[in-house]
């Protein structure tokens, strides 16, 4: 839905099953239009569009594409953004670091994000711009040598950079401007808006210059626009904080670069605030996030530095003194404290105040994806959940 005639905001659907292309429209059409009608009844309401490899291949075939388009028109809904980060099934089975696979220095990444683009295009309404959100490049625990992190950012890179031609191609043809949103979290190649910078200033601009001009018959200067045109980032409000990133420091950093937010996942990690007199029941609370489906990494701060640790249970099992833990599981955005335990809500209200001041992104995505997964007490009927985290989402703005 518009906000403000600024922001498109919706939701991120990959909170519905959908490994291939019949279970992702049988999902859409069981949730979405009942979730409308409760927030969006009388204007038309956007998605943020999650198809894994086998389903974007499948809405290809037949004449499943122009049947979902036709769908969308009658039901009064539009495409504007599309979760091209996990590549396989997302629900009911093992997903952990298996989420970055493949990664950026796969052809198959490349071939999977260049017909997402080609989907969104033909699925984007006409004079609104579209993006797709991504993995950032790789799983850093993949890579175990500085000169295996360095091959991995330049064979990404260059991977990258074929979808700037692409993206280039598709504006100059149709008019219509599509943006790739590079996603950090922790682990990832790019966990933090320091890495954003390395990534733009030692690997796309520097190889960028060499590859495009030639390609794209235009200048060294002209390249470096183009780059920064089409590769934008993705500002998971979780993510940047388990960074422990401020988002003012944060999107002045990217401002003062000129590096542009394509989208903003509305997001809010766990948040773990040492307490002595109820230590117990901090780790018992704790412990009921424990799962097996999805990684959740654990950050702390410690004189300064970020220390990750690479999945819940490594500092369950430590139950080590600690000033305050966060951790990546993306829990309602509604909820502030909960059973001894907080959230980073505060980070998502500290955007929003931003917004309202300077529009840095016009596309907003709530992705809370973990409702199967929650604990027993946070889980409600998942329509239910997702009109309450609009509405809260809406009001504030």
């Amino acid at each position: 839905m518009l906000l403000n005639n600024i922001f498109h905001l919706s939701y991120c659907t990959n909170i519905h099953p959908g490994s291939n292309w019949d279970s992702t429209f049988t999902s859409l059409k069981k949730h979405v239009p009942g979730i409308k009608k409760e927030v969006s009844p009388n204007a038309e309401f956007g998605l943020g569009l999650r198809l894994s490899n086998k389903a974007s291949e499948e809405l290809n075939q037949k004449d499943n594409l122009e049947i979902f388009k036709n769908w969308l028109a009658d039901s009064g809904l539009y495409v504007f953004t599309m979760n091209g980060f996990p590549y396989g099934n997302f629900h009911d089975e093992r997903v952990k670091d298996q989420v970055h696979a493949p990664d950026w220095t796969t052809v198959d990444r490349v071939r999977y994000t260049k017909r997402l683009f080609e989907q969104l295009a033909a699925l984007l309404p006409e004079g609104m711009s579209g993006g797709i959100s991504t993995s950032p490049i790789s799983y850093k625990h993949w890579h175990t040598t500085e000169a295996e992190k360095e091959k991995a950012f330049k064979v990404g890179v260059t991977h990258l950079l074929e979808i700037v031609d692409q993206l280039y191609h598709i504006e100059k043809t149709t008019g219509t401007y599509l943006h790739l949103d590079i996603e950090p979290e922790p682990d990832g190649l790019i966990e933090n808006s320091d890495e954003i910078l390395l990534l733009f200033e030692k690997y796309l601009i520097p190889q960028g210059i060499m590859a495009l001009p030639a390609k794209l018959q235009c200048s060294q200067t002209e390249a470096i626009k183009y780059i920064k045109r089409y590769i934008t980032v993705c500002y998971d409000i979780c993510h940047f904080s388990l960074a422990f990133e401020e988002p003012e420091y944060t999107f002045k950093k990217f401002q003062n670069a000129d590096i542009q937010i394509g989208k903003i996942q509305v997001s809010a990690a766990l948040k773990i605030v040492n307490d002595l007199d109820h230590n117990e029941e901090i780790w018992k609370a704790l412990s009921k996030f424990d799962e097996p489906t999805y990684l959740h990494q654990v950050t702390e701060l410690v004189n300064g530095k970020v220390i990750t640790h690479n999945d819940l249970p490594v500092i369950l099992k430590e139950k080590r003194p600690f000033s305050e833990l966060r951790a990546h599981f993306h829990v309602p955005i509604f909820l502030e404290k909960f059973d001894h335990l907080q959230s980073t809500q505060d980070h998502i209200l500290k955007v929003i105040s931003y917004l309202k001041k300077h529009a840095i992104s016009e596309h907003l995505e709530i992705e809370t994806y973990t409702w199967d997964v929650l604990p027993q007490a946070l889980k409600k009927e998942l329509s239910d959940s997702i009109i309450r985290e609009l509405d809260w989402l809406k009001n504030r703005l």
